[in-house]
């Protein structure tokens, strides 16, 4: 299964999301593998570090598509490579948009779902869905409850009901290597985490 996490907009925190998934899915039993498309290749950076401290257990990240993919895939691509873009849009078995909230980031949403419609061409579109990501941590949150309902008028999107609040453990497991599911087991940032990759990877 190729799983691309992905947006038309930069700083949605799409590889947070993916490197935090990817130790999550490895938790779970699965065999792994990060695609890292994206040229800033933060991914392929955090998984140095793993390997520098020796973390177990270590994460496989290439930097290429599959010929002939085995396992789990999850794909992290950035906007400034749109044939990378495209090349994953069009191999991918499912697409997770990560969305902050704001007006721009549903405007960028829009303009990405026209995107993978041109990509897929006469083939059939992969299963999409959408999540507030860096959601604002108020639960009264103007923005977060925008942000969703305009979400939820987009056609051909499955919003999901799990969000990813804006925490300092998102950003602590970048720079340690670590998923915040290693580093604080209990906190709200693996719950959180928890509770979205049920619903990723229900099936």
């Amino acid at each position: 299964m190729l799983t691309l996490y992905a947006n038309f907009k930069g700083g949605t925190g799409k590889s947070t999301v993916v490197f935090n998934m990817a130790m999550w899915r490895l938790e779970q039993g699965h065999d792994v593998t990060v695609c890292d498309l994206d040229p800033q290749k933060t991914v392929t950076d955090v998984a140095l570090i793993r390997t520098e401290e020796g973390y177990d257990p270590p994460l496989d990240v290439v930097n290429a598509l599959p010929a002939k993919p085995k396992g789990d895939w999850l794909i992290d691509v950035g906007v400034s490579d749109m044939a990378q873009v495209e090349g994953a849009i069009h191999a991918c078995d499912r697409i997770v948009i990560p969305v902050t909230p704001s007006q721009a980031d549903v405007w960028a949403t829009q303009r990405f779902l026209e995107i993978i419609k041109k990509a897929r061409g006469r083939r059939r579109m992969p299963r999409i869905s959408a999540f507030i990501n860096r959601a604002d941590p108020h639960p009264r949150s103007r923005e977060n409850a925008e942000t969703l309902e305009a979400l939820n008028h987009l056609k051909g999107l499955t919003v999901l009901d799990a969000k990813l609040v804006q925490r300092l453990a998102f950003r602590r497991s970048f720079s340690e290597g670590l998923a915040v599911s290693e580093m604080e087991p209990s906190s709200k940032a693996a719950q959180e985490l928890e509770a979205l990759a049920a619903l990723i990877y229900a099936d």
